[in-house]
């Protein structure tokens, strides 16, 4: 296993014209986060310079133009461009959607090539990044694409993981999305995560229904006694410990969801808005499912305190620290999962015992 310090986190910059810049620099200039990992930042030298003078930070930035010329330690930041572009804190600009795209491109090929070991993407504006050569809702989309496997979107924050079971589709698609075979891969995806990227032997999950009080017997709609549950029943005769579905207008509020290790709802805004209400400004969005580990700050590009000076890097932090804990998880359940079955045995015995 790699020593803290050598383990590299690329960074894909997000909107220049929002707040990633600022949280990406700040978060790096304490000099302990450097004795953790490595940080890469895919953009420009010149521009990553003028971004730590407009908010007058000390960090010392490394500019490479090869990934074999990172400087274990230090701040560094690959050329991914050389043109100089203009920044507009707060503005809507389609060019800096098409750098924000041309960063996250770059280290995602890095990423799949080896050359990082984990990616940390800054927000970005799913609105201008839009173009004829990138024409997806945002980063787990184009991941899922590249990877050639379907990534679950789980938003974490300590022991509060919440993924989704449809997420970046309009609300009136919901319902016909979520099909036995779709569940089936979202539960099993979860599992497996909350095992070997969380360390949690047995999980137990939730899932929430689609309708009002889970269909109230199908009387507020069919989905949940005809999709949802005898899909649920089904994995759990398989052995995963799954449970639903949930009313969700309580299930948060009652302080249910601290019974489970992971919660999955049936569409974006089900899991988003609880999520949110308990942990905005502290949580992950991290892409489950991936052979790749990548995660982000829960918060978007904040046009409206951009340029400003006042950003948080809580969250950004925090993202930072999933993404090198999950690195550390998967390497030891690998290590520990090629192991002779007795030796694994004794392990977990002598984990339990301590």
């Amino acid at each position: 296993m790699k020593k803290a310090e050598n383990i590299i986190v690329g960074i894909s910059i997000g909107d220049l014209n929002g707040i990633g810049s600022e949280v990406v620099l700040k978060t790096f200039e304490d000099s302990r986060m450097l004795e953790l990992c490595t940080p890469v930042i895919f953009a420009n030298v010149k521009l990553m310079s003028f971004v730590k003078k407009t908010f007058e930070l000390t960090a010392t930035i490394h500019g490479i133009d090869k990934l074999d010329q990172i400087v274990v330690g230090k701040i560094n930041v690959i050329n991914t461009w050389r043109e100089p572009i203009e920044v507009n804190y707060g503005a809507n600009d389609n060019v800096i959607g098409e750098y924000a795209i041309k960063s996250f491109v770059a280290a995602t090929k890095a990423l799949k090539e080896g050359e990082i070991d984990l990616l940390v993407t800054a927000p970005i504006n799913k609105y201008n990044i839009q173009s004829d050569n990138f024409k997806f809702p945002g980063h787990t989309d184009y991941l899922s694409k590249e990877f050639g496997q379907d990534a679950l979107m789980l938003m974490v924050s300590d022991n509060l993981r919440v993924g989704l079971l449809t997420d970046h589709i309009p609300v009136t698609d919901v319902a016909k999305h979520l099909t036995e075979k779709l569940i089936n891969q979202k539960v099993e995806t979860l599992a497996k995560t909350l095992i070997q990227d969380f360390s949690i032997n047995k999980p137990k999950i939730a899932v929430l229904g689609l309708n009002p009080h889970a269909g109230d017997n199908g009387v507020i709609g069919k989905e949940d006694d005809e999709v949802i549950k005898p899909t649920v029943k089904k994995l759990f005769d398989k052995g995963i410990m799954v449970f639903g579905p949930y009313s969700a207008d309580g299930f948060f509020g009652s302080g249910q969801y601290e019974k489970f290790d992971a919660v999955l709802a049936a569409y974006h805004d089900q899991g988003l808005i609880p999520f949110k209400t308990l942990a905005f400004g502290n949580g992950v969005n991290y892409s489950s499912g991936l052979s790749k580990i990548r995660t982000s700050p829960d918060h978007g590009t904040a046009y409206e305190i951009a340029g400003k000076g006042i950003a948080d890097t809580t969250s950004f932090k925090e993202a930072v620290y999933l993404a090198i804990d999950v690195y550390n998880s998967r390497n030891e359940y690998l290590e520990i999962s090629q192991k002779p079955l007795k030796i694994q045995e004794k392990q977990l015995l002598t984990k339990k015992g301590e």
